[in-house]
């Protein structure tokens, strides 16, 4: 999955045979210019919609439901939805029963960073990583034919995609999820999602620039720029099938040895023997590809 704002990044998203493309409330922050998601209206994000639909003829298209807004599907296919509160869950049951495909968001949701506290990796502990694999599982019995998981420990995903009948998607959440995703900018390096490097180790924002279109008469092609964005998104979705990203330098966020135990514990008493299983699995693996503990932290 890769987020689309315009035409342009539509097409080649759809060229490249990305399975998702998501016009995302991501917007706000990379295309507007505001520190956080919240200011983006339903109207601004119909705007960008429009144009992300006439440039995406194969890929499912999706949509994030703006902080505050009523919900409408207004012709995506799916809608995203943040969060796993009750209220929430209600909500995903009623949008589903009301024909719309919904795509649940768990883990860091950006449109509740103000009850988070800021842009803060979930599930680092016990509680928060049971918190993690019962949302989801909420989110899955209200009808969510999916679930996103962003900035939680791989382990914890590797849980939650095991407890589940429906695939899911990682943002920062290592490599056993069903799928990945990323913003449209931070893939191709054009600009750094701001969210993403306020929780990430590294802080790297580079300036970015702005064209306009001339006529072809007066255009000279310096380089050709729709191929070297082709060739990434190709790369990123040959590394994705063949589960070489991500890897351990991508998936960052820990948890530690007495809480690993602790949340194996608390997935037994739920029931959940396969999500444990996934979780030992997960752990062997990690050890053995970046040759240390992912426990640490």
């Amino acid at each position: 999955m890769v987020t689309a704002y315009d035409y342009p990044s539509a097409v080649h998203i759809d060229t490249a045979g990305i399975d998702i493309c998501l016009f995302g409330d991501s917007a706000s922050m990379v295309v507007h210019g505001h520190d956080t998601t919240l200011p983006i209206t339903l109207d601004e994000m119909l705007v960008h919609y429009r144009a992300v639909a006439r440039g995406s003829k194969r890929s499912l298209l999706g949509g994030d439901l703006p902080f505050g807004s009523r919900y409408s599907s207004q012709g995506a296919d799916a809608i995203k939805l943040e969060g796993g509160a009750p209220s929430r869950i209600t909500a995903a049951k009623a949008i589903v029963e009301a024909g719309i495909a919904v795509m649940g968001h768990v883990g860091l949701t950006p449109q509740a960073i103000s009850v988070l506290g800021g842009f803060r990796p979930q599930g680092k502990n016990v509680a928060g990583g049971v918190k993690v694999v019962e949302t989801a599982l909420a989110l899955q019995q209200a009808g969510c034919f999916s679930v996103v998981l962003e900035c939680v420990p791989a382990p914890v995903a590797a849980a939650t995609t095991s407890a589940l009948q429906i695939p899911t998607t990682g943002v920062g959440a290592g490599p056993f999820c069903g799928g990945q995703a990323l913003v449209y900018h931070d893939l191709l390096g054009m600009l750094q999602h701001l969210h993403h490097a306020k929780v990430s180790p590294t802080t790297v924002i580079p300036g970015c620039s702005s064209s306009h279109r001339l006529p072809q008469s007066s255009v000279k092609q310096y380089g050709q720029v729709g191929d070297i964005i082709n060739k990434a998104l190709l790369e990123y979705k040959e590394e994705v099938a063949n589960g070489s990203f991500p890897g351990p330098a991508h998936s960052p966020y820990k948890i530690s040895a007495a809480d690993v135990v602790g949340f194996l514990n608390e997935l037994q008493k739920l029931g959940l023997e396969k999500a444990a299983s996934a979780v030992a699995t997960a752990i062997e693996k990690i050890e053995t590809t970046d040759g240390g503990s992912p426990r640490r932290g």
